[in-house]
C-alpha cells in the first residue's frame, strides 16, 4: 500500500509505503525507472523488520545507491533484500 500526502506541493511530495517480511523486492529498481523531475532531490528511507534504522538511498548516475550514515554498518543477511542495517554506537545488551 502507498500513502501519498494529501496536499503534495512543488517542493516537496511524500509516499509512505509498508511492506511485511522482506516483501519489497523489486521496489528500488522499480523507483529508479520513474520519470522524476528532479533524480538528484530523491531520497528513500528504508527500515527492514531486522534494521537498527533507516537507510538512506538517493540516485547516483540513474541508481538508487545507499548513502553511509555515520556509525553504521550493513551485513549480508539472506532473508532480507539489502541485508541488515546495524548501528555500531550501540552499547553491549542495547536492543532497538
Amino acid at each position: 500500500m502507498f500513502d501519498g500526502a494529501s496536499m503534495p506541493t512543488e517542493e516537496c511530495y511524500v509516499w509512505v509505503v509498508q511492506f511485511i517480511r522482506h516483501n519489497w523486492r523489486g521496489l528500488l529498481s522499480h523507483l529508479e525507472s520513474l520519470a522524476w523531475p528532479d533524480p538528484s532531490s530523491v531520497q528513500v528511507l528504508v527500515r527492514d523488520e531486522d534494521d537498527d534504522c533507516f537507510g538512506l538511498w538517493m540516485i547516483y548516475d540513474g541508481k538508487l545507491v545507499e548513502v553511509p550514515l555515520p556509525r553504521t554498518e550493513r551485513e549480508p543477511f539472506s532473508a532480507s533484500v539489502t541485508g541488515v542495517l546495524s548501528r555500531t554506537d550501540r552499547r553491549v545488551g542495547e536492543h532497538p
